[in-house]
């Protein structure tokens, strides 16, 4: 039972600097490419391509994505369906080049990938632009929600690598690589990658399960992603990524800092949230000091009362389901523990260069 929910690998190297505060961090896939990563306070960073030249982003260009950017390349158009008690969304570009497995975070589904228009899938900024990235990018997409609130990957392990494997074959995809983004509890599927052969793969503000497991020297290449600002995930993070170096297994990371807010900020991310009352919310959050001179949340958005500043100021949202959204965004600006897509350009150049 389904419907439309809308309409050779390449070796690479990592190395870890301090300097001036700054942490770098440089991957190397032989002489054609070189990609030399930089972040002080903020997501800047430098990308280096000798074939190409140089291309430089600052931070405010990484948090200035729109939430249209891709309506000229890709629109969202998922299968829904029932399998083993859970709910597996996917969507297929023309000529797939790769697999994409997504594993969804505590407390969240399938359905946050894709943008509203049934009651399951409901569009969550920072996850929907990373299935656009992906569409864009020629990666077919699956994502599964888990049976409880978060992954357990007991059984469950078990039902996904099933459910992949049957819809791999169902859509004959069994030829491509497969790779996989995990976010949170999806920490949890850094054990089925010991079960199912991924590319590689990239646990974002995750540790993974890896100190608990058998790791051999074929375990996939993995990056991570995450926020400094939780030291002991990030210290845990740093353990991680030495036992997998050590095993002989390629492994990077990528620290996503602070970003600042500003009157367009909402506007230009989450669909339905027009100008006038983005300036508003933005307006409302320097009223009450929830961020300072500069637009840097104080606080991580759950720690932080802006609901009920709303309410007093009689500020209301065109659509209340949007409230979710919104603190998604202002969890990110702090930078504690939220899923981003700020570096979706760097995760996908990490799969094309272990895909191709």
């Amino acid at each position: 039972m389904y419907n439309n929910c809308t309409n050779q690998q390449l070796r690479f190297s990592y190395t870890l600097k301090e300097k001036n505060n700054a942490t770098t961090i440089q991957i190397r896939r032989d002489t054609r490419l070189d990609i030399h990563v930089s972040y002080a306070d903020s997501c800047s960073f430098k990308i280096i391509i000798p074939d190409d030249g140089e291309k430089t982003r600052s931070s405010f260009e990484l948090v200035e994505q729109k939430w249209n950017s891709f309506d000229s390349l890709v629109q969202f158009d998922p299968t829904v369906e029932v399998q083993s008690g859970t709910v597996p969304i996917w969507q297929i570009p023309n000529a797939p080049k790769a697999v994409l497995f997504l594993a969804h975070g505590c407390s969240c589904k399938s359905g946050n990938f894709w943008d509203r228009s049934s009651t399951y899938c409901i569009g969550l900024p920072e996850e929907r632009l990373i299935i656009l990235h992906a569409l864009s990018r020629k990666f077919a997409v699956l994502a599964i929600s888990s049976a409880g609130r978060c992954w357990t990957f007991g059984k469950e392990k078990f039902i996904v690598k099933d459910i992949i494997k049957w819809w791999s074959e169902k859509n004959k995809l069994r030829r491509i690589p497969l790779v996989a983004l995990g976010a949170f509890s999806g920490r949890y599927f850094s054990a089925l990658a010991t079960e199912l052969k991924f590319s590689t793969v990239t646990l974002m503000i995750a540790e993974g399960l890896l100190d608990q497991m058998n790791i051999a020297g074929d375990y996939a290449p993995t990056l991570f992603v995450h926020m400094p600002k939780d030291q002991p995930r990030q210290q845990k993070i740093h353990e991680n990524l030495e036992l997998l170096r050590n095993k002989g297994i390629d492994v990077a990371e990528i620290e996503c800092k602070k970003v600042p807010s500003s009157p367009h900020i909402l506007a230009n991310i989450i669909p339905g949230i027009g100008q006038t009352v983005s300036t508003k919310l933005f307006e409302l959050f320097q009223d009450k000091g929830f961020v300072d001179s500069n637009g840097y949340m104080k606080n991580d958005g759950r720690a932080t009362r802006w609901k009920q500043a709303l309410r007093e100021r009689k500020i209301h949202l065109p659509d209340q389901h949007l409230a979710q959204h919104i603190q998604e965004e202002l969890n990110l600006a702090f930078a504690y523990h939220e899923m981003t897509s700020l570096h979706s350009e760097e995760i996908f150049k990490w799969f094309e260069s272990h895909t191709s």
